[in-house]
C-alpha cells in the first residue's frame, strides 16, 4: 500500500477502510451501520485482533454472545466462529490481522453472500 488515503471497501453492512497492507499484517477500520451484522464466519488461517473505538458491539465468539463497548479489545484465532453486530447504533472497530484478507468461510449471511 502506498502512502495516501485509506482504501474504502463498501460492504452491505457498512464499510472497511484499509489503512495498512504489508506482507505480514493488514490494518483496517470497520464501520458497521445500525441494525446490520457481518456474516457468521470463521477463517482457516487469518488471525484477527480488534479494538472497539465507538458504539456498542454485539460480539459472538464461539458459542458466547455479549455486548462490548468502547475500549474493549479481543483476538480471534483461526477456526473460531464469530460475528459482529451493531444492534443499537453505528459501531467503529480497529482491526489488525494477518494478511489473508480473502480467507472467509461464511456459515450464515444476511446478504446472500457465499463462501469466499
Amino acid at each position: 500500500m502506498k502512502n495516501g488515503p485509506a482504501e474504502t471497501v463498501p460492504k452491505p453492512w457498512g464499510r472497511e477502510l484499509i489503512f495498512a497492507k504489508a506482507p505480514k499484517y493488514v490494518g483496517k477500520i470497520l464501520v458497521i451501520e445500525k441494525g446490520h451484522r457481518l456474516s457468521l464466519q470463521y477463517h482457516r488461517k487469518k488471525h484477527e485482533s480488534l479494538y472497539v473505538l465507538r458504539g456498542r458491539l454485539g460480539l459472538r465468539l464461539g458459542r458466547t454472545t455479549r455486548i462490548v463497548g468502547p475500549g474493549s479489545a479481543f483476538s480471534i484465532p483461526p477456526g473460531t466462529i464469530h460475528r459482529f453486530e451493531a444492534p443499537k447504533g453505528r459501531v467503529t472497530l480497529i482491526e489488525v490481522s494477518t494478511p489473508e484478507i480473502w480467507d472467509v468461510v461464511r456459515l450464515k449471511d444476511d446478504y446472500g453472500r457465499g463462501e469466499k
